[in-house]
């Protein structure tokens, strides 16, 4: 009876490391304000590993791309009952690996995007984007301007963000996040970089599109 009873408790004990380890990455954290106390809740979930899509157009080509997002934090702010954008206040911030950039159509492409130079500098540094402001666009629409950092250097942004909620929840559950801006405010030539050339097209356009699922 006693072996009996040190196998199924050894059993639990092993199960629970199993799912506790399990559960140990890929937190995404989120932040909320009670109306009432004041007091500041933070919760934290296992999310899967969630996904920016990207695009670069360089001439009259386009190259599409795929990369892993980290460190996603939103700050609700204090909750505001009875507005139709509750989450105005909030503050958002995230990390993109370029080492992790993926382009669908093959491996000779995404060798290309992760060219050093391009979006992976010397010091190997991560892309990060800080918000700085919000403004209110309509309803659960945002502009949330920001700073985007490439290789270390950073430059001011704005994306739009499409909050989505069911009807009686007063936070968004998941965020729709577009935006655009040129690669030569960072001094990046595509061109140049990939393919050892400048194209007669100067203009190097990023877009970005992601959905990122909140708490």
């Amino acid at each position: 009876m006693k072996n009996v009873k040190f196998i199924i408790i050894s059993t639990t004990v092993l199960l629970a490391i199993f799912v506790f380890s399990a559960f140990s990455k890929g937190e995404t954290s989120c932040k909320a304000v009670s109306s009432d106390s004041k007091e500041i809740v933070e919760t934290k979930e296992e999310k899967p590993n969630q996904l920016v899509n990207m695009f670069v157009t360089h001439g009259h080509c386009s190259t599409p791309f795929t990369g892993k997002l980290d460190n996603i934090k939103v700050d609700f702010g204090p909750l505001r009952e009875g507005q139709a954008n509750p989450v105005e206040n909030m503050d958002m911030s995230f990390i993109i690996d370029p080492n992790t950039f993926i382009v669908c159509s093959g491996d000779e492409l995404t060798q290309k995007i992760r060219t050093p130079g391009l979006f992976i500098g010397n010091n190997n540094e991560k892309i990060t984007f800080q918000s700085t402001n919000v403004y209110t666009m309509g309803l659960d629409w945002y502009q949330v301007n920001g700073k985007f950092s490439i290789k270390g250097v950073e430059r001011d942004v704005k994306l739009f963000v499409t909050g989505i909620r069911e009807p009686k929840n007063s936070n968004p559950s998941s965020f729709v996040i577009n935006g655009q801006f040129d690669l030569l405010d960072w001094g990046i030539d595509y061109d140049k970089i990939v393919n050892g050339k400048s194209d007669s097209v100067p203009t190097k356009w990023v877009y970005i599109n992601m959905k990122i699922e909140l708490c």
